[in-house]
């Protein structure tokens, strides 16, 4: 009884501890980024004199790492002072570093040379509110390239507006990959899968497939039940996005995009948009995840749609980075 009665007391201490601990941990971690930001200022500075660089030369950073670790201990190896180097250097205007994201994220960042890139990824860390590990995996499945090639013809333009601001989801184009990743399923590139299995793999690994999918995705479940004129139909996976406002019909064939399964997933999103649609809700998105596709076929079977429904591919296995990126650059160039 004594418990019960003290549970609203205890809930209201918490809240406020938790809330304190948290302006703290946000505190720390800004007043460390300006602090390794600072120090590479000094570092870029010290570099510059040419009384220090004659004497150094290249071995400036591994005197000074040793000289700072054995003042103030761990977090100065040369590496991190390269980093902190690089941090002054990328973001010479201290007021545009986020406190939001933490050293480990720039020290990731910092990694990327190409500056339309690195500013993409940093907005969207900050949008989706990704973990280290969340953001080391988008950047090694070249998220940035794959959302390029996903926007057809594409222009320099794009790129900017895509580094300025990240993905805005705004039409239901937005939220498209091509191709979509699932190196986190373990399975090998020439093995071949059922439907059934590979959607029982997505399930049991649902928190990477949402990463994967993108930003305001929830999982509403699989094999919705849909029933016309007493007839059952399975969507194999439902989900609904916030941004957009709006249900995406997931279908996944292990093998090439077939006209008929654009027909199937049509009759889904014209059964969603009628008897399952709230009042506030947009039209539904139809995604089919195959493994290979045809653009001119494609390009006739989704033609002329109402609804919008769209085909990527999917792989087992993280690209060739180096191949995407000449892919960008081929279509960017393009006259």
């Amino acid at each position: 009884m004594k418990n019960d009665v003290m549970k609203p007391v205890i809930n209201e201490v918490k809240e406020v501890l938790e809330k304190a601990r948290s302006n703290v941990a946000i505190t720390v971690n800004r007043e460390l980024l300006v602090s390794y930001w600072k120090i590479g200022e000094i570092i870029v500075r010290y570099e510059q004199n040419e009384q220090i660089r004659a004497a150094y030369g290249e071995q400036t950073l591994k005197l000074l790492a040793k000289r700072l670790t054995k003042e103030f201990g761990k977090g100065f190896s040369r590496s991190n002072l390269q980093n902190m180097r690089l941090f002054y250097l990328n973001y010479q205007i201290c007021q545009t570093v986020s406190g939001k994201l933490s050293w480990s994220h720039y020290c990731e960042l910092l990694s990327i040379s190409d500056n339309n890139k690195r500013t993409f990824y940093e907005k969207e860390a900050i949008n989706s509110n990704w973990s280290v590990r969340e953001l080391k995996r988008q950047i090694s499945t070249s998220l940035y390239e794959r959302v390029l090639l996903s926007k057809g013809e594409m222009n320099k333009q794009e790129v900017l507006n895509l580094s300025s601001k990240g993905i805005e989801m705004t039409q239901p184009s937005d939220i498209i990959k091509d191709p979509y990743v699932f190196e986190f399923l373990g399975i090998p590139e020439n093995k071949t899968m059922q439907e059934a299995d590979l959607q029982r793999a997505l399930v049991n690994q649902i928190e990477k497939f949402l990463l994967e999918l993108g930003r305001g995705f929830m999982f509403v479940g699989v094999q919705q039940r849909i029933s016309i004129n007493n007839t059952h139909y399975y969507a194999d996976m439902v989900f609904y996005n916030k941004p957009l406002k709006a249900y995406v019909i997931v279908e996944l064939k292990t093998s090439k995009l077939l006209p008929e399964a654009v027909g199937q997933l049509n009759m889904y999103l014209n059964y969603y948009e009628n008897e399952v649609n709230d009042e506030d809700d947009n039209k539904p998105i139809g995604i089919i995840l195959c493994t290979d596709k045809d653009s001119v076929a494609a390009e006739y079977a989704l033609g002329g749609l109402s609804n919008n429904i769209f085909a990527s591919k999917y792989t087992y296995y993280i690209p060739d980075k180096e191949r995407l990126i000449a892919e960008v650059e081929k279509v960017i160039n393009r006259k």
